[in-house]
Formats: structure tokens, sequence, C-alpha cells
């Protein structure tokens, strides 16, 4: 294998780990819930962040109606190196996590939130993130130890479900990382 100063950027991008090296690689003690994100774009997202950031799983809760194809095509096959687990409802799943003492973030704009970067994320955190339009379910915040949210400072006060994901993701396993 070359050295990667000696590698051109096309080549960096198309190198990875074999299957038997990616199988063996630990994965951070971070999970994922999508409450009732819809959206196969964004679920498949979703899929390459949890690749990307090597995370134990994605749980996606709620009545599905992704379409394959479209799910394929935004997860880019990532699908088949990611653990993706549905359920019917999502605070039957946070439950059984909290009952395994996972702490629980839920990402939302609400009162009691803070922002986001001002967390200390343990090992074996959840981020749950909501629907696209009405965000995380009353019934998940409930389950939920703490309400964090991305401070905006332009005219919209929120983003994408998975744009959202990847900055919030991104600053949690960072953490969790540092921690192992």
């Amino acid at each position: 294998m070359h050295s990667a100063m000696q590698m051109n950027k096309d080549d960096l991008r198309k190198t990875k780990p074999s299957r038997d090296e990616y199988l063996q690689k630990p994965k951070l003690p971070l999970i994922v819930v999508l409450d009732n994100v819809t959206n196969s774009y964004n679920i498949g997202s979703f899929i390459r962040l949890a690749d990307a950031f090597a995370i134990e799983k994605i749980i996606v809760c709620g009545e599905l109606t992704i379409s394959d194809k479209k799910l394929r095509k935004a997860s880019r096959n990532e699908a088949k190196w990611v653990t993706v687990e549905y359920s019917d409802s999502t605070t039957t799943s946070l439950q059984a996590l909290l009952d395994e003492n996972y702490t629980v973030f839920s990402v939302e704009l609400c009162h009691e939130s803070v922002d986001y970067k001002e967390v200390s994320y343990p090992q074996a955190s959840v981020l749950v993130l909501g629907n696209e339009r009405k965000g995380v379910s009353e019934a998940a915040l409930k389950l939920s130890h703490h309400q964090i949210h991305i401070p905006m400072f332009g005219m919209g006060n929120s983003l994408n479900v998975s744009t959202a994901g990847a900055i919030v993701l991104a600053e949690c396993a960072s953490q969790v990382r540092k921690l192992g």
C-alpha cells in the first residue's frame, strides 16, 4: 500500500479497509434513534453518517414508507456495513436503551434545550432526531435525559434533520471517541 503522502486525492477517496478489517473495528457506543423520520433520503443520509462515524447502530422508529431505491441511492450502499434496526415504537426502543444505561439526548429546540456544544456526552449515548415536520415527539422528549439544539443565527429556526444530525453527531462522536 502507498503511504498517504504519495497518494492523490482520488486514490485516498477509494482507500478503505477490507471487509474483515472493518468488521473487527470496534463501534462507538453511540446510537441514533430516528423518531418517525419518514424521508428515504434522510434515512439514507443517517446510514452514511453511521458508517462515517462508526457508531453502534441506527434505530428507525415509526411507520415506514421507505423507497428501497431512494434509500440505496442516499446511503450509497453503506447499509450493508451499518446495523439498522426497525421499530414500531420510539418509546419502547428508548425505554430498552434506558434500561441498558444509555444517556438519551433529544435534538429539539424547546424551553429546556441547551446548545449541543455545551453538553458532555458520555459513553453509551443516544441521539434522538425527530420527524421532518413535527420534530421529536413529546413522548420521546419525556424519556430523554437532555434536550439539545443547534444555535441558529439566520432567519430560519431549523435545519434539515440529516444536516442537524450530522452536526450534532460529529460533536458527540468526537467526545465519545476521546473517552474510549
